[in-house]
């Protein structure tokens, strides 16, 4: 049985209700459930583990490990970080997560010591940091994170150009006794997208709020550029498919900007 959210006002501004732990306290009890195929794991843990080559690893919102638990299962060295106590909650509750060292945190902030090999975020996840300054001030700190020769990897959507404004609503699951619904409001501008997940029951309804400030991979490349990292290679999946301008989504590897005279 489902209970139902609090009666509150969420705000994707950062208003009362919504921080950076709310998308992830509000969806641990479903996220394993309702992203369990989101992306090809094995494909992204065979990338990561080659870009590491032995070293650490670092999974900017870990989540319930989806990533990090297969990658640490290869022997990879993984450390991982999220605002969420509750996701991160079940990810100590399963198997395997020992292995994985995890920090509760704001990824904008409270990044753990490296050096790291690679530093990624898998599945638009950078795209929860809900301003442009948070989210260049977290890569500005996973430059300062990296060793030498490490790597910054990035998974994301590709926006529609021009993507629309407006409200939709979206029918994510009908069954005989649950119906969830995805109402989501897009502001062009300002690059944005606030939701609710509404899931109907015979209990009640329960209320998954979300949202995203998006980037263009031009735009990614600029902030990534600013903080001293430049762009290695850019791929359509982790199965490094090559990249084309009607691409969905977009695997984006930067390394550190090296003086050769260094």
């Amino acid at each position: 049985m489902t209970t139902p959210a609090p009666d509150r006002t969420w705000s994707a501004d950062g208003g009362e209700g919504y921080g950076a732990e709310s998308y992830g306290d509000t969806f641990a009890d479903v996220y394993d459930e309702w992203y369990a195929d989101v992306s090809e794991v094995d494909t992204t843990v065979d990338r990561i583990t080659a870009l590491a080559a032995g070293g650490r690893t670092l999974e900017l919102g870990v989540g319930t490990g989806r990533i990090a638990l297969p990658l640490a299962a290869r022997g990879v060295p993984v450390s991982g970080i999220d605002a969420s106590a509750r996701m991160v909650e079940r990810l100590r509750a399963k198997a395997g997560a020992d292995r994985v060292d995890v920090t509760v945190g704001d990824m904008a902030v409270d990044l753990p010591a490296g050096p790291f090999a690679v530093v990624f975020v898998a599945y638009n996840t950078l795209f929860n940091l809900l301003h442009k300054d948070a989210q260049a001030r977290c890569i500005v700190l996973v430059a300062s994170r990296l060793s030498r020769h490490g790597a910054f990897v990035v998974e994301g959507f590709v926006p529609d150009e021009p993507r629309p404004a407006g409200t939709r609503i979206d029918v994510r699951s009908l069954a005989d006794d649950q119906v969830v619904l995805n109402v989501s409001r897009h502001e062009p501008d300002a690059q944005r997208v606030d939701g609710q997940f509404v899931e109907l029951t015979e209990s009640g309804v329960r209320l998954r709020p979300w949202a995203i400030r998006y980037s263009s991979p031009a735009e990614l490349d600029e902030m990534a550029l600013s903080a001293g990292l430049e762009l290695e290679h850019r791929w359509a999946d982790w199965s490094e498919t090559p990249f084309t301008r009607d691409s969905p989504y977009h695997v984006s590897v930067y390394r550190l900007v090296v003086d050769p005279r260094a």
